[in-house]
């Protein structure tokens, strides 16, 4: 009786050793455990890549509208092979629409950004200058390379453009100069990126004979887009 009670306790205790022993051996649940620990790093590199590949996306759209404004601007014009072509402003209001409709509702380019057009002509007296400048979208920006306002034949700029890539406008012919500046709109979060402002720029000569002198008003009441006025398209 009295060995049957001094073993009797022993069955719990090798009881629980082999639960332990199986325990300790049981593999299953160690992916889990492994997820649970990388996962918020796998997280925060994919949320971290997303937003670098947004930044670039965005960056080449807003890119493409700065050039294919200063091409489509450099084109437009009406007029015979005989005289030289005048530009109106309806047909730059119609730049500014299909610069919208090309950055799309998800840049959405006038809601949080500027699009500034300026023609570079030179003088006779061999100086460069801005003729006039059109702008839109509801960010308060000025042109970095100077105004149509500020820059005149008395007052003339050093061409258009940063340091060392400055463009300038040839003996009777004119540069058309699209700067656009954009506050990046984050996918995720601002965290992932040190990208706040997208700045791009676009240049293309005139390619016809144009008529310098003016932009037209072919009805009367085309509206300006002007400088200091700052909105969107209708």
């Amino acid at each position: 009786m009295q060995l049957k009670n001094k073993l009797s306790w022993r069955k719990p205790v090798l009881s629980m050793k082999r639960t332990l022993s199986a325990l300790a051996a049981n593999t299953s649940g160690l992916a889990m455990i492994e997820l649970a620990y990388s996962l918020p790093v796998l997280m925060g590199v994919g949320m971290y890549g997303a937003e670098v590949a947004n930044v670039a996306m965005v960056r080449m759209r807003v890119n493409q509208i700065s050039m294919h404004t200063a091409d489509n601007a450099s084109r437009i014009g009406e007029g015979s092979l005989l005289s030289e072509k005048k530009i109106y402003e309806s047909e730059i209001n119609d730049l500014f629409v299909g610069a919208d409709r090309q950055a799309g509702e998800y840049v959405d380019i006038y809601e949080h950004g500027r699009v500034i057009i300026s023609s570079l002509e030179k003088h006779s007296d061999g100086d460069q200058y801005i003729h006039w400048q059109r702008c839109k979208g509801k960010k308060v920006h000025q042109s970095s390379y100077g105004t149509a306002g500020a820059s005149s034949p008395s007052r003339p700029v050093n061409g258009m453009g940063p340091a060392g890539a400055k463009v300038t406008a040839p003996d009777g012919q004119a540069v058309i100069f699209v700067e656009i500046s954009y506050d990046y709109q984050p996918l995720i979060s601002s965290t992932f990126t040190s990208t706040r402002t997208i700045t791009t720029r676009g240049a293309f000569n005139v390619r016809d004979r144009r008529d310098l002198s003016q932009i037209y008003d072919q009805t009367g009441s085309d509206p300006v887009s002007r400088c200091d006025v700052f909105d969107g398209v209708d």
